[in-house]
């Protein structure tokens, strides 16, 4: 019964829409503009620096909360229970009718709870790939791709492995408009 109270606890805390709501804040509906998604990268191109990476500390916030409270309230793998469930409640958050993020900034949180060297490894194939290609989505898709892979490398327990690819599943799946616009050669580019 605690497990479940966890994933559901924590599925909520990863359906709090913070783009959506700090745009609100600003009398702004954020999937309105720019790409309608309500993560950091389209906050920032439609309302700022400070308020994208506002959103990306605080998606990135609650997806570490979720791993804590899994670890802190039943410990072993129940973390990627309640990982899993942040970064669910964020791609289809009931607060928004189940319309949600590309778990891109969660995700960032649940791996820096989880395993914060193979993250500095994420990020830094995220900061190459946008820093060559200008494109957030494909750092972001290649990224998550080099999760499993670093994972296996690295020798991680096989249920971080299988939780790894799980994840970058998910985000590829949310990603799949802007693989499409990739290779038609409409993606927007950081600066444009």
């Amino acid at each position: 019964m605690k497990i479940a109270l966890l994933a559901v606890i924590s599925y909520l805390i990863g359906s709090i829409p913070f783009g959506f709501l700090l745009a609100r804040l600003k009398g702004v509906d954020i999937r309105k503009q720019g790409s309608g998604n309500i993560g950091a990268t389209n906050v920032w191109r439609n309302m700022g620096l400070l308020s994208g990476l506002l959103v990306l500390v605080l998606d990135a916030l609650k997806g570490a909360l979720c791993v804590w409270l899994g670890r802190y309230f039943a410990g072993g793998d129940v973390q990627l229970l309640t990982a899993l469930a942040a970064l669910v409640g964020h791609s289809w958050p009931v607060f928004l009718r189940f319309k949600g993020g590309k778990i891109i900034a969660t995700a960032l949180g649940v791996f820096l709870a989880l395993d914060p060297l193979i993250t500095a490894l994420v990020v830094l194939i995220w900061l190459f790939v946008v820093a060559l290609f200008r494109f957030v989505s494909l750092g972001s898709i290649l990224a998550m791709i080099s999760l499993p892979v670093f994972m296996l490398v690295f020798s991680r327990p096989w249920e971080k492995v299988v939780f790894s690819v799980v994840v970058a599943g998910i985000a590829i799946f949310k990603h799949l408009p802007n693989v499409k616009r990739l290779l038609s050669g409409t993606e927007t580019k950081i600066g444009r």
